[in-house]
């Protein structure tokens, strides 16, 4: 009889955009969050990948996938129905996650990015 190998894997932080401002708020689109696409590379994101949103000035918290903005237009719109959640001019939070062996992931160094919370942009 073989014997059984199981890996355990479990979900980290793999991206963060660290409280960036909403500038859209736009219930009559389809969903998703844009989000400029200097900060979509810096903190290694791509077009349709799911996210959770924080929202540090009400409290509250959901989970979308993200579409590409504009370079450096500093957009972060909230779209469908997360704009009941998020008003322009919010502070939010915005994570990924993925899922990885236990051991590769003591030693995963995540993406966490601090923009200019200002202009949405990247801090020299």
């Amino acid at each position: 009889m073989r014997p059984y190998f199981y890996v355990m894997i479990i979900e980290i932080l793999k991206s963060k955009l660290h409280r960036v401002r909403v500038t859209e708020a736009n219930l009559n689109y389809i969903g998703s969050v844009t989000i400029d696409e200097t900060l979509m590379r810096a903190a290694n994101l791509i077009a349709n990948e799911k996210v959770s949103i924080v929202n540090v000035s009400n409290g509250e918290r959901l989970e979308t996938y993200v579409i590409c903005g504009k370079s450096n237009s500093g957009v972060i719109g909230i779209n469908g129905p997360a704009a009941h959640k998020c008003r322009v001019d919010d502070i939010v939070i915005i994570m990924s996650y993925a899922q990885m062996e236990f051991e590769t992931a003591k030693t995963f160094k995540p993406a966490i990015v601090f923009p200019d919370t200002a202009t949405n942009t990247l801090v020299p």
